[in-house]
């Protein structure tokens, strides 16, 4: 789409302006990206020293707060220093809205965060841009969709969103869309044909088709529509744990056969019940492993880089957020008021780290460590963007 468009130009607009700002905010890190020393105390030294020379993706998170009621207008030195100190070399980062200003507003967001830390953060378009943040020791910012209503019934924007940078849609969040059913939609219906013409124009315009919140039956079309691998990049194995959001292992199989990528994500729905322990990631991953073969399983934590810092207004910031969702009909089964949404021992900015070193005592090669914590999706930017 030309950028001559009235609706380009405004959204170009809208994304010149946030940028612009970003000389007026706060002061970046310097060479914060390389202090590892800046991290919190808590840090744990590194177990496996190929963790510094790995790619490491994160197919969802943020820099920022996320999964979250808490509204930010810019990254704190805190959340820079995190996400310096993590060693993450990139992720997938949830803009969005429900229409295509709302969409650049939070493009804008970032672009001047982009511009005002370009020390800690960089742009992540491609898969040169990668090799680039990993080779600069920065943060990369993947921009992804977590739904399409935004797209509506015009397939236009898909390359108008891809001109701004979006790199990664998920077809549905939870419930019902106009592309097909998401995973609390009880009817579990398949794409609809609008659902498989969008299909195929991501497909046209290299965007990577995500179905982390999507139905099953939504998402076995989308694996057979798509041409190239697809991912479900935050989810987790239903064999394990019987949550909406986790697929069954034949979905799971559907995926690998095609060449996709499961991001297993680090939320209370690894298990039934208790808060989930970084035990319980490693079944989930172990099983997506035997169910997929270890080069179609990766991590998408559906964190932010900061850890929490669990006290009294946490909880009660908690509890308005769940109960937010649970208000507008979003809230997953297991979403609990009381129960904070992470693996309460990988409450770190490293926290890939040591999934890595987990897995690695339990006797998983380094070479199969390495596609976990990033060389899968790596594989799958490289098959579908190109390069």
């Amino acid at each position: 789409m030309s950028l001559d468009s009235p609706i380009s130009r405004r959204q170009f607009g809208l994304v010149a302006a946030g940028a612009a700002l970003a000389p007026t905010l706060a002061p970046t890190l310097g060479n914060g990206a390389q202090r590892i020393s800046d991290a919190p105390a808590s840090m744990p030294l590194a177990i496996w020293p190929g963790y510094a020379s790995a790619m490491v993706l994160d197919f969802l998170a943020s820099p920022g707060p996320f999964n979250t009621p808490v509204k930010f207008d810019q990254l704190s030195v805190e959340h820079l220093r995190n996400a310096a100190a993590s060693g993450i070399t990139a992720v997938n980062l949830t803009v969005g809205g429900a229409d295509p200003d709302a969409v650049f507003r939070d493009i804008a967001k970032w672009e001047r965060d982009l511009r005002a830390h370009p020390t800690v953060l960089m742009s992540v378009r491609s898969v040169a841009d990668l090799r680039a943040t990993k080779a600069a020791k920065k943060f990369g910012l993947i921009y992804g969709f977590q739904d399409t209503v935004s797209i509506g019934d015009d397939l236009t924007r898909v390359a108008l969103y891809h001109a701004f940078g979006v790199r990664i849609i998920q077809l549905t969040y939870n419930v019902r869309n106009r592309v097909g059913d998401g995973c609390l939609q009880p009817e579990n219906g398949g794409l609809t044909a609008f659902g498989r013409e969008l299909v195929a124009e991501l497909n046209a315009k290299r965007i990577i088709v995500d179905t982390g919140h999507t139905g099953i039956r939504s998402t076995n079309d989308a694996i057979e529509a798509s041409k190239v691998p697809i991912a479900i990049s935050h989810s987790a194995c239903r064999a394990i744990a019987d949550r909406p959001r986790s697929k069954p292992d034949s979905t799971l199989k559907k995926l690998a056969d095609k060449g996709g990528v499961v991001g297993i994500y680090l939320m209370p729905f690894l298990t039934m019940g208790a808060a989930p322990t970084s035990d319980d990631l490693i079944r989930h991953i172990e099983h997506a492993v035997t169910v997929c073969g270890e080069d179609h399983v990766g991590i998408g934590s559906d964190l932010s880089t900061t850890p929490h810092i669990v006290n009294g207004e946490y909880m009660k910031v908690h509890r308005e957020f769940v109960a937010g969702r649970l208000a507008k009909g979003i809230a997953a089964p297991g979403e609990d008021p009381e129960v904070p949404m992470f693996v309460t021992d990988l409450n770190s900015p490293r926290r890939m780290e040591l999934i890595a070193d987990k897995l690695l005592a339990r006797k998983h090669s380094s070479a199969r460590v390495e596609k976990i914590i990033g060389g899968n999706f790596l594989r799958l930017c490289s098959e579908v963007w190109g390069g």
